[in-house]
């Protein structure tokens, strides 16, 4: 008699050219991924190929139930390492059924950005820094720490789920570049990149919904919340409950740069997108996710959340430029500002726009 666990990992490749494609999307929150799966005839490695799908809408906060039917069109093909074989995972985002991006969907707008004629000959280059915290199922609690009580500095919580989930995504395809343990204990974090415009996005929730399967199986919970143990100063008996001190936030540092920047003289060029940047600083905290006031504080790395500054090797400033591009008189800067649950479409498309499409004067 064959296990579940046989059955699970029953490989289809010898019994049917037929493979399983997992259709991905953003839910109404902007934050939850919802998924279904459906039977391909065969292989596909480009998503035009692919059929649009629907679903019902109303169930995720994202239709009305008298006109409930919403499109997806799928925009990026994954392996998938769950089912692994020909078996895909398929990024999609949603449209109204008249072909209109429905309002949670970012990436249209941002796709839009990206192929503007001056953004394309840019060849904008992302890396992002995903930071996570691990729970405890049920409680929310971080992994490994007693409950209602606080852990020892420096512990690790979690290492299997964290490289589980790396090799899966280098199995699936994602440019995860790196992983490390953070500050707090239980917290972790993955970089995806260097990428190229659009596919940052694609390649950030796709790593973010493999991070959420692997955590399913496991009876552990991933928040991306940008303070998941929160804080008051001066409340001693608020944070006897919540928290031994102050502990560390979690952001997505988002590491950019352009071609001018990476050639000779890109330190100026550089400079002037940062100019450009602190000008609009307002208006990128308002898009770079919720709640993220609680963790730009000032503390623990973060400028303040009403400042703007910048400097060399600072990691206390807004935006932070390396030694070595200083050095070199061209390379990158690290936008220090997105919080851990900022939508990657909407940060990266806006990092661009302001920096090569917006006219300050």
């Amino acid at each position: 008699m064959a296990l579940l666990s046989d059955l699970i990992n029953l490989d289809l490749t010898d019994a049917t050219p037929k493979i399983i494609a997992e259709y991905i999307w953003i839910g109404g929150s902007g934050m939850d991924l919802r998924s279904k799966a459906r039977t391909l005839p065969g292989p596909v490695n480009d998503p035009k190929k692919l059929p649009k799908w629907n679903y019902d809408g109303s169930s995720t906060g994202q239709a009305p139930g008298e006109d409930s039917e919403v499109i997806l069109y799928p925009q990026a093909i994954f392996k998938d390492p769950f089912r692994r074989g020909n078996n895909i995972l398929v990024m999609c985002d949603a449209y109204t059924p008249a072909g209109e991006p429905i309002p949670t969907n970012k990436r249209c707008a941002a796709a839009k950005i990206f192929s503007n004629p001056d953004v394309e000959k840019e060849v904008p280059w992302y890396g992002i820094e995903q930071e996570y915290t691990l729970l405890q199922k049920d409680i929310n609690w971080p992994l490994g720490w007693p409950q209602g009580g606080f852990p020892g500095p420096q512990k690790a919580f979690g290492r299997d789920i964290v490289d589980a989930h790396y090799k899966a995504c280098l199995y699936a395809g994602v440019n995860i570049s790196g992983i490390n343990g953070e500050v707090m204990p239980g917290q972790w974090e993955f970089q995806v990149g260097p990428a190229v415009g659009i596919s940052a996005g694609d390649e950030l929730w796709v790593a973010r919904y493999i991070l959420e399967r692997i955590t399913e199986i496991n009876g552990v919970v991933v928040s991306f919340d940008p303070k998941p143990i929160p804080y008051k100063r001066g409340c001693i008996q608020f944070n006897m409950l919540f928290g031994q001190g102050d502990w560390n936030g979690a952001g997505a540092h988002t590491n950019y740069s352009t071609k001018s920047m990476r050639e000779e003289g890109g330190y100026e060029v550089i400079k002037k997108a940062i100019e450009k940047m602190g000008l609009r600083h307002k208006e990128h905290i308002a898009a770079y996710g919720e709640g993220n006031e609680r963790r730009l504080t000032g503390r623990h790395e973060t400028a303040d959340i009403n400042t703007f500054l910048w400097g060399v090797a600072n990691r206390g400033a807004s935006i932070r430029v390396g030694r070595d591009t200083e050095k070199e008189g061209k390379g990158y800067f690290e936008d220090r500002r997105p919080a851990s649950n900022m939508d990657p479409y909407v940060v990266t498309s806006m990092i661009a726009e302001t920096t090569i499409l917006w006219n300050k004067s």
